[in-house]
């Protein structure tokens, strides 16, 4: 990641400059403004769009809540809490609680997933032989 420069900073940060704050790709960057999650910054009188620190908190904000695996849905309701729209905190916890169940709910289809995956890969010798106990399970 390349460091974002000192006047990049003092001037608030071009896209580029707030990808690489930020780890994130720029193309995410132009997508989650197209959706309305990240609104459009003000530009310079050349037309270069200058992103502030609002932008950078409520992209790592968006970031973090897809790495646990909110959908985008989710997110936009999340990031209602910031721009009032959502009554609090019992609204947030209600879609953790149901992002959670559905977290629990992957894990066990996966965790049946593994297991018949190894049972499988169990009985294959691995050798050159005509017959594959893994194609046949399948």
């Amino acid at each position: 990641m390349c460091p974002v420069k000192p006047h990049e900073i003092e001037s608030g940060l071009t896209r580029g400059a707030l990808a690489r704050a930020t780890g994130c790709n720029i193309e995410t960057i132009r997508y989650y403004e197209k959706i309305g999650l990240l609104s459009d910054p003000p530009r310079t009188q050349a037309g270069y769009r200058i992103y502030g620190q609002a932008h950078a908190g409520r992209l790592r904000f968006i970031l973090r809540a897809r790495a646990l695996g909110f959908t985008i849905d989710d997110i936009r309701g999340l990031l209602g809490l910031d721009d009032g729209a959502v009554p609090g905190c019992a609204e947030v916890k209600a879609r953790t609680e149901r992002h959670l169940v559905d977290v629990r709910d992957k894990i066990s289809r996966l965790q049946r997933i593994e297991a018949v995956l190894a049972q499988t890969a169990a009985k294959c010798s691995g050798e050159d032989v005509p017959h594959c106990p893994v194609l046949e399970a399948l």
